[in-house]
């Protein structure tokens, strides 16, 4: 099969849309698929271009066996609402004029976030008659809404309108969670249009591992009980809540928060823990992706922590699933919904809710107090990973991709 796949992030970036694109298609290639992947050059989430790469209009190279396609677009920072817009938009116009070019594939596939690169897909598909697959990673626009960063009005309304023409006018939606698929259903999607595809983790690159010492030892967490934050710092992950639980567990001196990863808040989380003088909260630096099973391992809790508004209710961090293979205990502060039922299903840690920084710090006493309990929640975290291994993902996705096919 050939496969086209649009996706503006893309390794060596390492955010979540970036990862699961990589990730997937290294097992499509290895499967004897050609995978052609369309995204701009690595500069998320600063908007400073990774070493190496120039923003060219057209860049080739070779990842995996994943022939990549790099296009020029309006490099912004993550932040901001005017800026990033014309980012995206950049990546609509040269992502797409570039797949209109390539050699003509059997499927064209795009994920959301961001949801103009799904624009894109959809117009290659209906240029070139070929199906367009929408992978739905994220309720766009409605997470904008969610987070703060516009307001319903004439904008907003125009591309939930554009949102819904791509889901009805898409071969097959492939939704990240179960809670995205009744959402499409209950807006008119037919359900035989829409898989689910859950998010997952790649096995062969996370396991259980010591702490790294040397790890620990620059970053001063030799004999601390860390309580992990990995990932984007943006304004979905209200991580504020976190400094605040931080404050309430001062006393505790054996207790520390680590923040690692960039986002659009990151600064100003830093800036906040340095005048509340929180020096048990740790920032470290966004890592590459070859770094993360270190960084896990200096963990003896992973949060993963959303903002309390309802449409994260929806969403299943994919940090859930390294920490699962990882076999560590998960703390989950978001609103209850399909993450919450998956971690304590699974019986592979504890949910609070979110926006409750007293709550939040009760369940971190406790975890730090019971070692048996984390050591329980651990084995049943490493004992469900395999559920959601990365090639079986990628296996199902290439069942959504054969189902489009079909007349």
């Amino acid at each position: 099969m050939k496969i086209l796949f649009l996706s503006e992030n893309f390794p060596p970036e390492t955010n979540a849309a970036a990862t699961r694109v990589f990730e997937r298609a290294v097992y499509w290639a290895k499967w004897g698929h050609r995978v052609t992947v369309i995204t701009s050059a690595p500069n998320f989430p600063h908007g400073k271009l990774f070493e190496g790469y120039k923003n060219r209009w057209k860049q080739t190279e070779v990842m995996n066996g994943i022939r990549v396609v790099r296009v020029k677009t309006y490099i912004a920072s993550n932040r901001g609402v005017f800026r990033r817009s014309l980012d995206f938009l950049s990546f609509f116009v040269t992502g797409g004029l570039a797949g209109l070019v390539e050699e003509r594939p059997d499927i064209v596939a795009a994920t959301s976030p961001q949801f103009f690169a799904a624009v894109a897909g959809w117009c290659i598909g209906r240029a070139r008659r070929i199906p367009f697959i929408f992978e739905l990673g994220d309720l766009w626009p409605t997470s904008i809404y969610a987070v703060g960063a516009m307001n319903k009005g004439v904008a907003l309304r125009a591309m939930e309108k554009v949102e819904l023409i791509l889901y009805r006018r898409s071969a097959r939606v492939a939704a990240l969670t179960h809670a995205f698929k009744r959402n499409l259903m209950a807006r008119g999607i037919a359900e035989s249009k829409v898989a689910v595809v859950l998010n997952g983790v790649d096995l062969p690159r996370y396991a259980p591992r010591p702490r790294d010492t040397a790890l620990a030892d620059e970053w001063g967490l030799i004999g601390k009980f860390v309580v992990g934050y990995v990932g984007t710092h943006g304004m979905a992950h209200g991580l504020i809540n976190v400094l605040d639980a931080a404050e309430i567990l001062r006393p505790l001196d054996d207790v520390r928060f680590l923040f690692a990863g960039a986002g659009a808040e990151r600064d100003m989380l830093i800036e906040e823990a340095e005048a509340r003088g929180a020096d048990n909260v740790v920032f470290m630096p966004a890592q590459p992706k070859e770094a993360m099973p270190a960084v896990w391992s200096l963990c003896d809790v992973a949060l993963v922590h959303l903002l309390d508004r309802l449409a994260f209710a929806e969403v299943i961090p994919s940090k859930i699933f390294e920490a699962m293979a990882m076999g560590l205990p998960i703390l989950l502060a978001a609103p209850r919904g399909e993450a919450a039922d998956n971690v304590e299903g699974h019986s592979a840690g504890r949910w609070v809710p979110p926006g409750a920084p007293e709550a939040l710090a009760d369940a971190v006493r406790a975890l730090a107090s019971d070692e048996a309990a984390r050591q329980a929640m651990g084995t049943a975290a490493l004992a469900a990973a395999p559920a959601h291994s990365r090639e079986s993902q990628a296996q199902e996705m290439l069942a959504v991709f054969e189902a489009a096919m079909k007349p």
